[in-house]
């Protein structure tokens, strides 16, 4: 089973403001409560270390994220492989009339029994935590 979430927030702030927090590898891991630590490598490429309490697995596992797409300042999409999961993000900036939208959108694929479930019923919390962290970001 596949787990998938898209959200769509309102801003009242140019597209610009929120390109540089969604663009930065550090503030997307950082917003995510289950991303325990992280290293980023480079613009492109970074490490987290994601704690999935579930039965089979109550530890923390090493996700390796990669930059798929970079279209500045509108659209970043990144992937993630661990043997315990495969996530992509999607984050796409359209400018409106007073301000601006962000599309998310991410699909956990599980290869341990446990995860996708968790993230079932997780993710939508994820987007919760980044929609906060965008808006703290703004403020």
């Amino acid at each position: 089973m596949t787990v998938r979430v898209s959200r769509t927030f309102e801003f009242d702030v140019p597209g610009e403001q929120i390109w540089a927090f969604i663009a930065d590898p550090e503030q997307r891991a950082g917003a995510i409560s289950v991303v325990d630590t992280f290293t980023i490598h480079d613009d492109s490429r970074a490490t987290w270390q994601v704690r999935l309490p579930i039965p089979l697995l109550n530890s923390t596992v090493t996700v390796e994220t990669e930059e798929l797409i970079r279209e500045p300042p509108t659209r970043v999409k990144f992937e993630g492989r661990s043997r315990a999961l495969r996530v992509t993000g999607e984050h796409t900036i359209t400018d409106t009339e007073d301000g601006c939208q962000l599309h998310n959108e991410f699909v956990v694929d599980g290869q341990l029994p446990g995860v996708e479930r968790f993230f079932k019923r997780n993710l939508d919390a994820e987007l919760d935590n980044l929609e906060a962290a965008l808006r703290a970001d703004i403020d």
